[in-house]
């Protein structure tokens, strides 16, 4: 746990300097290439950020101190995570995400990485076998579903705050800039475009499923699945929505709660999965240009999913179990609320 408390928290003070935009770039770049190293300096700190989360750095003599009160193993898994993203954050600070290949490679970064490096905390803990945190192709895919669906559902804010994620290798076949896709006379080709995207989103549920099916420790299911299916409700949403375009696109507060409820284990992350690709399925335009590779995906994403045994939790739940569930969850609303927004924030931010 406090491993992975500090972790998150080195993380989000890096992420700090990369948001902020009155860092100027020769200040930016060696800072983020060069952030690991203050975790060793315990007096540093940055006290110039404008960012709503400059606490982080202000702060950081607390957040280093307490990382160098962890255990050996977890810092240096921490300490190596923190390097190999600052180095990729600064590699894109200068260029933009052209080819899909580069979209994987930036989400690798910010997402991927973090997902490598829970991995690599859970395995260390002992909680999970060794193999979770040597499979890094599996642990990056879980980082590139939630920052691919943030980057997908964002277009607009994004947009607003002139920042730009959507690959132009595929963009560029819908319109002449990416911001064109907002013009209401441009929403058909806009909706393709959203589409496939997420269609290349979906290529990574297989890996996902494979990756929580893994796991053994309650706790660390549980900390893994929400974001995941919390990320395919919303890709559902997403999907063929002209809504993307014009405001944001948000699952409801009592959608999410109920994900939260379920997603316990593999058998209800899985049917939680088959549910919501089978309502894009259901959604699939016949005239659209991707159609037949959202269908194939599907296809793959249900032969993993089928139903063998009773798979939603919610079926091993007793009625007073649920009555109980549903009744706290009526008295409680503030605190779930502020814990959706929270699982929310993780699949927005990737890193989280």
């Amino acid at each position: 746990r406090h491993a992975v408390c500090i972790f998150y928290l080195v993380l989000r003070a890096l992420d700090t300097v990369e948001d902020d935009m009155s860092i100027p770039l020769d200040v930016k770049v060696p800072m983020l290439q060069e952030f690991h190293s203050h975790l060793y300096q315990p007096d540093w700190k940055y006290t110039e950020s404008k960012e709503k989360d400059r606490q982080v750095l202000e702060d950081f003599p607390t957040i280093s101190m307490e990382f160098r009160n962890l255990s050996k193993v977890y810092q240096d898994v921490i300490s190596d995570i923190c390097h190999k993203m600052g180095v990729g954050m600064a590699e894109f600070l200068e260029k933009k995400v052209d080819s899909q290949h580069e979209w994987d490679k930036y989400c690798h970064y910010v997402a991927g990485l973090v997902g490598i490096g829970l991995s690599r905390l859970f395995s260390a803990s002992e909680l999970e076998d060794s193999i979770v945190g040597q499979d890094t192709d599996l642990a990056n895919s879980m980082g590139l579903f939630l920052q691919k669906t943030n980057i997908i559902r964002d277009y607009l804010e994004d947009q607003l705050e002139g920042r730009e994620f959507w690959p132009r290798e595929v963009w560029s076949r819908y319109a002449k800039k990416l911001s064109d896709l907002a013009k209401p006379e441009n929403i058909d080709v806009a909706v393709q475009c959203l589409n496939e995207l997420i269609t290349n989103a979906l290529h990574h549920v297989p890996d996902v499923l494979t990756y929580l099916s893994r796991l053994k420790n309650q706790s660390v299911f549980n900390f893994c699945a929400i974001p995941q299916v919390m990320a395919i409700a919303t890709l559902a949403a997403c999907y063929n929505n002209q809504q993307v375009f014009r405001g944001v696109v948000k699952i409801r507060k009592g959608q999410a709660v109920t994900l939260m409820m379920d997603a316990t284990n593999i058998q209800a992350v899985k049917a939680i999965m088959y549910q919501y690709v089978e309502e894009i399925y259901q959604k699939i335009p016949s005239t659209d240009p991707s159609s037949n590779k959202t269908q194939q995906v599907i296809a793959s994403i249900r032969a993993m999913s089928l139903p063998g045994s009773p798979m939603a939790s919610r079926h091993h739940y007793s009625p007073i179990y649920l009555s109980c569930a549903m009744l706290l969850a009526a008295l409680s609303w503030q605190y779930l609320s502020t814990l959706s927004k929270a699982t929310e924030e993780y699949v927005q931010a990737g890193e989280n």
